[in-house]
């Protein structure tokens, strides 16, 4: 009996040991295979190269991976390939992908600046008055310029919010599908593995093009397109623990000789030369088990994002094409639940505290004043996203950026808001160019020079220099009345030039004046969020008219020319929430203003004039219809030519020559249509152009009794427009009820 129970006490220890041993056995198995699925199956790695827009291929394979029911363990990408991958990687299925990609508005994407109703209301000004896109800088060691042309703040907002539902995943082995990103260090050389962090910014950083787009600091490296480093990342997926893996090259191919033209075409093909062999050397590491997919994708090219979707069909027909990959397949049920182990929707935190980095600096009072509003309630990418608009808004940024944080147990953010690398003095610039194919033409060049964060209320400086037919500078001093406030104060010292010229009724001239101008004064006001502004001022403006052409019109409205002084005050509300100042297509604007003249100010006259200027516009896909009116009137007598109000030119009564027309009295309506009928470009780098035709209505007045529909003058024009990256460009003909026609061809501003 004693020796049965040391058998029993025996038996049991095996049993014991046995079970302990087989259950450490089956989670060492089983915690790194999906849902479902038996732990003799081999783990499979797929790695995704690098390719700009030819990437889309990937999502066919992807698409074509589902149907034959192959589950994806591991993923490595590069470039493109990171993109696509880690938005897999995620738990979005390859329909969700390609949805996504396919309607983003790519031109749109690699564009920096926040939308234009979004900016600041200053910022909205400089964005008028000068039309160049060129971003330039001034700093201690002279001219700057941004490190790439596109710095893709808003790409990665927008991968960010596709991938908020593993937004507080910070190590990217814990995302449904473990993941790693490519990227290159800018200083060495060397391939870098990406494997935490904030996900967002790991795919960005891998797809920053040299030269293209800027490069992303992380962990004190400057980080850009992992292609060139590493194209075809497949030791980095072995090193994930993968027995099997499925390559897919989309790398562009090398040129023929007689494509190579250009500079650029050269240096592009020395660097297709360099990833091509490294692609080569990856390529030789594979082995018989491992699948290699080479999509047929023929003259698309890297920045070829308008044709997305030829690119996914010849991933899927790449993958129909090979080998049968029998092995590697599961059932349907099986499939299905391994595709749901990879969706796992979270709840989103409540936000409880905001960090930012040290490279915020003088901001981080502006970002926790923003980010108030969000605190204690759910962390979502919409409601951050929102919330930092207005700091988006004042355009000030590189990189706004944020990633999740978890402090023992309480959650929050840290902001990352990198000052804009060619600042804190930005340069814009303006050129106008005109010609009426009648020997008349003009030309404008001007510089605004944007001095920022002159004290700790961010306060600017504007400087304004313009030269040409209208010469002018100016200097304006804004100040907020406190850090943050949207009321300010602006001292201002202005002095230009223009001409006002005189016709008959029939269209000769009479008379040709050049007025210059000095203008001191001092306005108060108050922003209006980002859609408009309210101010009012006292100005003292001083001036000398002298006659250039013609003889001198004597009359009590039109005194012979010489000195003159209209000081005063004034009063301005501007509304602009317009998409666009070349071409606007949604959105509209408007403005409110008088002044008024008084002796006891120093002027030659007592006096109030009024005007207002309002348009509208409304789209539907590429037709675009804006309505514009404007209006302007003395409501007391004011002598002289520079008092007078001036039409003629284009969408200004188009038939007519530019300030053909002058007078005390004006008003005009135009009904403006324009069609898109081309890109010019790729969808990246387009330049958008647009046929149209304009009705308008309108004329100058001596007296304001006869201001009427009847006597004024009807017009309209027919164009063809560029939006360049220098400001619209136009080549146009107009047509006056009177039987005159003008032609014109321009740069600069319409609208």
């Amino acid at each position: 009996m004693k020796g049965w129970r040391v058998y029993q006490a025996l038996l049991a220890g095996l049993l014991f040991t046995g079970c302990v041993v087989a259950q450490d056995h089956f989670a060492s198995v089983d915690a790194s295979a999906p849902l479902g699925l038996e732990s003799h199956r081999p783990k499979i790695g797929l790695v995704l190269s690098g390719g700009g827009a030819r990437g889309a291929a990937h999502i066919g394979v992807l698409k074509a991976l589902e149907e034959l029911h192959v589950p994806i363990d591991a993923i490595a990408g590069s470039s493109i390939g990171a993109v696509v991958g880690g938005l897999y990687a995620s738990g979005l299925s390859a329909e969700q992908i390609e949805k996504l990609l396919v309607s983003l508005d790519w031109a749109d994407a690699f564009r920096d600046r926040a939308s234009r109703p979004d900016l600041d209301f200053r910022r909205k000004e400089d964005d008028r008055d000068f039309l160049v896109n060129l971003p330039v800088g001034y700093g201690e060691d002279g001219f700057r310029f941004p490190r790439g042309l596109i710095q893709g703040q808003k790409l990665e907002a927008k991968l960010r919010s596709a991938l908020s539902p593993v937004a507080m995943r910070q190590r990217f082995d814990e995302l449904p599908i473990p993941f790693r990103a490519i990227a290159t260090d800018l200083a060495s050389g060397e391939a870098v593995v990406l494997d935490h962090g904030s996900l967002a910014q790991a795919l960005r950083a891998s797809m920053s093009v040299p030269g293209l787009l800027a490069p992303v600091k992380i962990d004190d490296r400057l980080l850009v397109d992992g292609g060139i480093a590493e194209n075809l990342p497949v030791d980095v997926a072995r090193a994930m623990g993968v027995d099997v893996v499925i390559v897919v090259d989309v790398t562009s191919p090398l040129q023929a000789p007689d494509q190579l033209k250009s500079p650029l075409a050269v240096s592009n093909q020395m660097i297709a030369i360099l990833i091509g062999r490294a692609t080569a050397r990856a390529r030789q590491a594979l082995t018989k088990r491992d699948v290699y997919i080479r999509p047929e994708l023929g003259s698309i090219s890297a920045l070829d994002f308008a044709h997305l979707d030829v690119a996914i069909k010849a991933g899927e027909a790449a993958v129909v094409a090979q080998t049968p990959l029998s092995d590697y397949e599961l059932d349907k049920p099986r499939y299905l639940a391994y595709r749901q182990s990879l969706t796992s929707p979270e709840p989103a935190p409540l936000l409880e505290f905001v960090q930012v980095t040290p490279a915020t600096g003088r901001y981080h009072k502006l970002i926790e004043a923003a980010l108030e509003p969000a605190m204690g309630k759910p962390m979502t990418p919409a409601l951050i996203d929102e919330s930092l608009s207005v700091l988006n808004g004042r355009d000030l940024f590189q990189a706004l950026n944020y990633q999740w944080l978890n402090d023992q147990g309480r959650r929050g953010i840290l902001v990352d808001a990198q000052p804009k690398s060619w600042g804190p003095t930005f340069l814009h610039f303006a050129l106008e160019l005109q010609n009426d194919f009648r020997g008349t033409d003009s030309f404008n060049a001007g510089v605004r020079a944007v001095f920022t964060d002159v004290n700790p209320y961010l306060a600017e400086w504007r400087l304004d220099l313009k030269v040409g037919n209208q010469p002018k500078i100016k200097a304006e001093f804004f100040q907020p009345l406190g850090y943050a406030s949207p009321w300010f104060i602006a001292p201002s010292a202005n002095s230009q030039s223009r001409n006002v010229s005189l016709f008959n009724p029939d269209g000769t001239a009479l008379a040709d004046y050049r007025i210059s101008e000095r203008d001191f004064g001092i306005d108060w006001g108050r922003l209006l969020g980002s859609w408009g502004e309210f101010r009012i001022g006292v100005h003292d403006i001083t001036g000398v008219s002298s006659l250039r052409i013609g003889t001198p019109l004597l009359s009590a409205a039109t005194p012979p020319p010489g000195s003159f002084a209209q000081g005063g005050y004034f009063a301005r509300f501007s509304v602009d929430q317009l998409d666009s100042v070349n071409f606007p297509r949604r959105g509209n604007s408007l403005v409110l203003e008088w002044d008024g003249q008084r002796k006891y100010f120093g002027a030659n006259d007592s006096g109030d004039r009024a005007k207002v200027d309002w348009l509208i516009a409304n789209s539907y896909n590429r037709d675009t219809l804006v309505f514009w009116a404007s209006a302007g009137s003395a409501l007391t007598a004011l002598r002289g030519v520079q008092s007078d109000y001036t039409l003629g030119g284009f969408l200004n009564l188009s038939g007519l020559s530019a300030n053909s027309l002058a007078g005390p009295h004006f008003a005009i309506a135009r009904l403006v249509y324009f069609h898109k009928v081309s890109n010019g470009g790729n969808g990246l780098l387009e330049v958008p152009a647009y046929v149209g035709i304009s009705t308008e209505a309108g004329n100058v007045w001596s007296e304001r009794h006869d201001i009427s529909y009847a006597s004024s003058r009807k017009d309209g024009s027919l164009f063809l427009g560029l939006d360049t990256p220098l400001g619209p460009a136009y080549l146009g003909a107009g047509l006056d009820q009177g039987g005159h026609t003008s032609y014109y061809l321009f740069l600069g501003r319409t609208f």
